[in-house]
C-alpha cells in the first residue's frame, strides 16, 4: 500500500509520541522526511536523528526533546500545503510563524528550508509545515 501523504505520516507520528511522552520514534524513511528532521533538528526542536536498516529496508530514528519537567520543546507541528491543496508563496508572501519564534517550512528549488533562510535567499516555493 502507498502513503499519499509521507510528511503529514512523519508530522502525526512525531505529535503522537509527544502525546505518548515518548523519548523516541521510528518509521520508514524518505529522503524528503529526512530533510525535515534536519531542519528540527538545526532549530532545536528535536534531540537527534539518524538512519538505519530494518528487514532490509530504510528507516528513519527521532529522538525527542523535552525539558527537565517533561514539556516538549514543539508545542505545534502543522502541515499546511496538502497533496489535493498545495499552498504555494512568493518571496515576499513568507509567512513569520509567532512572529519570529516558530519556523515555517519551505520547498524552494534549492531544497527545503526554513523561512528565514528562504527570505534570505529571496526565495518562495511550497510551505511544507509550521513549528512552534
Amino acid at each position: 500500500m502507498s502513503m499519499t501523504d509521507p510528511i503529514a505520516d512523519l508530522l502525526t507520528r512525531v505529535r503522537n509520541a509527544i502525546r505518548a511522552r515518548q523519548a523516541d520514534l521510528s518509521l520508514p524513511s524518505s529522503n524528503l522526511k529526512v530533510e525535515v528532521a534536519k531542519i528540527l533538528k538545526e532549530e532545536g526542536y528535536i534531540k537527534d536523528h539518524s538512519l538505519f536498516k530494518e528487514d532490509g529496508k530504510p528507516r528513519l530514528k527521532i529522538v525527542l526533546k523535552y525539558t527537565p519537567g517533561k514539556k516538549s520543546s514543539i508545542v505545534s507541528i502543522k502541515r499546511i500545503s496538502k497533496p489535493g491543496l498545495r499552498i504555494y508563496v512568493g518571496k515576499n508572501e513568507i509567512p513569520r510563524v509567532l512572529n519570529g519564534l516558530g519556523v515555517a517550512i519551505v520547498s524552494t528549488s534549492k531544497g527545503l528550508m526554513t523561512d528565514r533562510k528562504a527570505r534570505e535567499l529571496g526565495m518562495g516555493g511550497e510551505l511544507v509545515c509550521t513549528v512552534y
